[in-house]
């Protein structure tokens, strides 16, 4: 039996393995990804690679093992994660995988945008596997606004559909933190748990914490989502991915993304970074 990590050289996969790798010996643990070349850091610390990807079924019937504790990382193409993830968790029943999590999105079923439809219909498909799992409802990074920081200071502003709508973001290292919880811990069976920061806070709040640690004057630019779709356009960002954005937005401006239930605090026993060390940080 190992502790499984699909998609485990991404942004998120990494910083779970990481942080397993701090409290559970390496042999104990397996890292599934697409390109073994990109895991060479981790085979040399011991983690065993299976190789697997999302859109080839067959391979997946060898990523699992019976008892296995599987984290199922979301996949990043939006449209394509429905048939991905049926592929992974038909494999991990067919595997009799011990106890499977999946990250989904805050609130499940109350967000409303776009985005969380695949979330949605993949909870459904590990509710209904029979399998023991926990559905990790993860709420928005900081990294997704600070990621863009330098973009921001060039621009002299946030650019936004959000309105006054709050982000309970937080870390993407603390949502790490509290997967590696939930896949080593016990009690965490048929568990749904909702994952976001300790303090919701608007983009004019953000923007004007950016002002105040750099000395710029940044401004917080509310637009219409159609607006906002076309500067992302304009940005150079693909039209899917555009549209998806500003959908989220709308989300925000509606507190789909606010809530506080504390979940992530208390699995990882501590409180939740803010944005403004998250701020620091990127600066």
């Amino acid at each position: 039996m190992s502790i499984v990590i699909t998609g485990a050289t991404g942004q998120l996969g990494r910083l779970v393995v990481n942080e397993l790798l701090a409290t559970t010996p390496s042999a104990d643990l397996a890292a599934v990804v697409r390109d073994p070349a990109k895991a060479a850091d981790l085979a040399a610390r011991g983690v065993e690679i299976r190789t697997a990807d999302y859109d080839d079924p067959a391979s997946l019937k060898t990523a699992f093992r019976a008892g296995d504790r599987v984290l199922l990382i979301s996949g990043s193409e939006v449209g394509k994660r429905i048939p991905q993830h049926t592929a992974a968790i038909d494999a991990a029943k067919e595997a009799g995988v011990g106890f499977l999590a999946y990250t989904s999105i805050l609130g499940g079923p109350a967000a409303t945008f776009s985005l969380a439809e695949e979330h949605l219909a993949t909870e459904k498909l590990v509710t209904g596997s029979g399998l023991p799992y926990s559905l990790l409802r993860n709420g928005w990074y900081h990294e997704n606004y600070t990621g863009n920081l330098g973009q921001v200071l060039a621009a002299g502003a946030v650019f936004s559909a959000a309105g006054d709508g709050r982000i309970a973001s937080a870390p993407r290292a603390d949502f790490a933190a509290a997967a590696a919880a939930v896949l080593t811990g016990e009690g965490h069976e048929n568990t749904t748990y909702e994952l976001s920061g300790d303090t919701a806070w608007s983009l004019d709040e953000y923007a004007a914490e950016v002002s105040r640690q750099t000395g710029k004057d940044i401004a917080h630019t509310r637009l219409s989502p159609a607006d906002y779709e076309a500067a992302l356009l304009q940005a150079g960002l693909p039209a899917p991915f555009a549209a998806t954005l500003a959908d989220v937005d709308t989300g925000i401006a509606r507190g789909e993304l606010a809530a506080t239930p504390g979940d992530l605090a208390r699995l990882i026993g501590r409180p939740t970074g803010t944005i403004a060390d998250a701020i620091a940080a990127a600066l």
